[in-house]
């Protein structure tokens, strides 16, 4: 199949974990790229299996340095994409001269032994944690975290039911989809694994509990009463911001949850693969939640978006399982994930990411919330620390979801890519290290590009 054919299903609906790589938008795309760049594409999609949110793919890349991603034609393009990694921007030296120096020092360490970085970096995070925090477990994704905190709580608590929440995403692999809620990763997949509960995220509260501002009081109440009918919950499971569509819960809620979670012998567990590390202002997120959760789940720009790393970092008095394997993984202790991992936490103390991502964030909603005054098609603006969401609703005789994806391919021609999350929210994930001026430009690139799919253009005028 060539890489400018969609595939015959496609891989997403209108709400998905992202834009999904089958619309005639992308097919549009794809025909309009260099024949270099599409030979490329079309042995992309030759030798890879074809999936959702992938192949086939945007473009070819030969280069990333910065906030910027560099393509096989030679174009610069600000990535508020990243897949979540890029906290440190793309290549950070600091990052890449700890790799370099690591990888003649000690570039491999069975699990079965040990190594200074590995408990250097393993250190750090619990250090970093609120307590009673501090025990680590290194693993190689964030799928894998959420894999043994699921396993350890089963172990601490004797039970195995979980209560999680609708369109949340904790990774793809079987054991993350149960307790995960996007109908793409989940649907004819066969059985799961059992006794996993969903209830609706906070940010649709209001849909289901009242319109009012009682609705995620009344939400973190239904958590409690669900608990209280199963008697048997292992751990609620879930995303402390909903990270798809930039849903910050409001003040409270968390503390609430975590209450029934300890009324009721459940244990809490924070996804913070994508938002942590300063992404969201503080380098955990949970310190911002006004509750310390018993499990938090590390990962994405762990590695300094260059090795893959991942972390499950919980309560000291949760290491009860000693004669078990919990996460029996060929690179625990990996020598290069740790040097990484333990330069990103050395970048985001001496730059000062925290600050600079509430900077950022200050900046940016002042300039998205202008922008939502003036384009009726904006139905709202979140942020959280250096993310943002920017959801469209329906205007114009356009449909919200049709309208996000000509915004994307609008923006990408000019020099922007960003994810769409639950089919009309732009979420737009800078690095922190991009310069004012640069972010400035990006955002320039996001008013244009709305221009341009309001007025159907779908490249540069």
């Amino acid at each position: 199949m060539s890489a400018g054919q969609p595939m015959a299903v496609a891989g997403g609906g209108g709400a998905s974990e992202g834009d999904v790589n089958t619309s005639p938008e992308r097919a549009r795309w794809i025909a309009g790229l260099d024949s270099g760049t599409r030979a490329l594409l079309d042995a992309d999609a030759d030798v890879f299996l074809h999936q959702s949110l992938s192949t086939p793919c945007l473009d070819a890349v030969t280069g990333a340095e910065g906030a910027f991603l560099i393509t096989q034609s030679g174009r610069r393009i600000f990535d508020f994409h990243g897949n979540s990694v890029h906290q440190l921007g793309h290549g950070h030296p600091a990052v890449v001269a700890a790799l370099k120096a690591q990888l003649d020092r000690l570039p491999f360490c069975p699990r079965r032994f040990t190594c200074e970085e590995a408990v250097a970096f393993a250190r750090r995070l619990g250090d970093l944690a609120q307590d009673p925090l501090g025990k680590v477990l290194l693993v190689p994704s964030g799928a894998a975290a959420i894999g043994v905190a699921l396993k350890l709580a089963r172990y601490a608590t004797g039970r195995h039911k979980t209560i999680s929440m609708w369109d949340a995403f904790h990774g793809a692999n079987l054991d993350a989809v149960s307790v995960g809620g996007e109908a793409l990763f989940r649907k004819d997949v066969g059985p799961l694994l059992p006794g996993t509960e969903h209830v609706p995220p906070p940010g649709l509260a209001r849909r289901f509990f009242g319109d009012d501002d009682k609705a995620t009081d009344r939400l973190a109440d239904y958590i409690d009463y669900v608990m209280e009918v199963q008697g048997d919950v292992a751990a609620v499971v879930a995303e402390p911001v909903r990270w798809t569509t930039v849903e910050p819960p409001p003040p409270g809620f968390w503390a609430k949850v975590k209450a029934s979670c300890e009324r009721h012998g459940a244990l809490l567990v924070f996804d913070e693969i994508p938002s942590a590390l300063a992404r969201c202002g503080s380098f955990y997120v949970h310190e911002q939640m006004g509750c310390v959760p018993d499990m938090v789940a590390l990962g994405k720009g762990l590695g300094g978006g260059i090795v893959p790393q991942a972390a499950l970092v919980v309560r000291r008095d949760l290491d009860i399982a000693p004669h078990v394997a919990l996460g029996h993984y060929t690179h625990e202790k990996s020598p290069l994930g740790s040097a990484a991992g333990l330069a990103v936490i050395a970048v985001i103390e001496r730059e000062g990411l925290n600050a600079r991502a509430l900077e950022l964030g200050r900046v940016g909603r002042a300039r998205l919330d202008a922008l939502a005054a003036a384009r009726p098609e904006i139905a709202a603006v979140r942020h959280i620390g250096a993310f943002f969401g920017v959801e469209l609703r329906d205007h114009g005789g356009q449909p919200a979801a049709v309208r996000a994806d000509r915004v994307l391919y609008a923006a990408l021609a000019r020099g922007l890519s960003f994810k769409v999350g639950g089919g009309r929210v732009l979420t737009l994930c800078p690095p922190l290290t991009i310069t004012d001026a640069q972010f400035s430009d990006a955002l320039d690139i996001l008013e244009a590009a709305l221009a341009a799919a309001d007025e159907g253009r779908p490249g540069p005028a």
